[in-house]
Formats: C-alpha cells, structure tokens, sequence
C-alpha cells in the first residue's frame, strides 16, 4: 500500500473544495446569483470566478503546479473574504479564512527543501 503524507491529503481536499466552489459557482443556483447581484458584480461574474476556482484545482492536482495552484486559490480566498467584509458580512469571511489558511500551509509544506528527494 503506498504511504500517503498529510501534506498530500491536504492538498487533494483543497482540490474537491475547489471543484466544489467551481461547479456551484459555474452553475449558479439562484442563491449564488443572488449574492453576486447582491455585492454588484456583472451577472457572467460567477462564470469568472468558477474557471477561476477549476484552474486552481486542476494546478493544486499536480505535484509540478501545486504551489501555482494554491497561490491562485489564496488570491480567490482572499478576494472572497475583501467582498463579504466590504459589504459587512463579516461571518461569511469565516470559510474562506479557514481555508485561505490551509492554503498558505500547503504552500509552506510543499516548498522545495534541497534535502528532499523529488516526489515526496
């Protein structure tokens, strides 16, 4: 059985998440259209972001891009939480705190250490 570290398994539950955020985002059920009218983006906004969230998950996947992808993830997360803290929704910052969080950790566990062998 291969060993998979909890660094790995962090990044792959930062990949669902992000599929997740994409495919709502891209499908835009009527409470997500009506929060994007809500903070005044265009109404394509959601699409922007959905590609947005898919690309960052399609980066984090790979070994090669996974700080690429998590870069792209922090900088969504971070755009997330500047819009509900703009429009005073302070609590809906929680989710993308949390996981603008797990991101950065990622991205300082996967920092290339010259010490360890490619791969790991």
């Amino acid at each position: 059985m291969r060993n998979i570290s909890a660094k790995q398994i962090l990044a792959y539950v930062l990949v669902g998440f992000f599929i997740i955020g994409a495919a709502g985002n891209i499908m835009a059920p009527k409470t997500i259209a009506d929060e994007y009218a809500r903070w005044g983006y265009p109404h394509w906004f959601h699409f922007v972001t959905g590609c947005l969230e898919l690309t960052s998950a399609l980066l984090m996947a790979k070994l090669a891009s996974r700080i690429l992808g998590s870069l792209l993830g922090a900088c969504i997360m971070t755009a997330a939480i500047a819009t509900v803290v703009f429009h005073g929704e302070y609590s809906h910052a929680i989710a993308p705190a949390v996981v603008l969080s797990l991101l950065l950790l990622s991205v300082y566990l996967h920092q290339r250490n010259p010490h360890t062998p490619v791969g790991a």
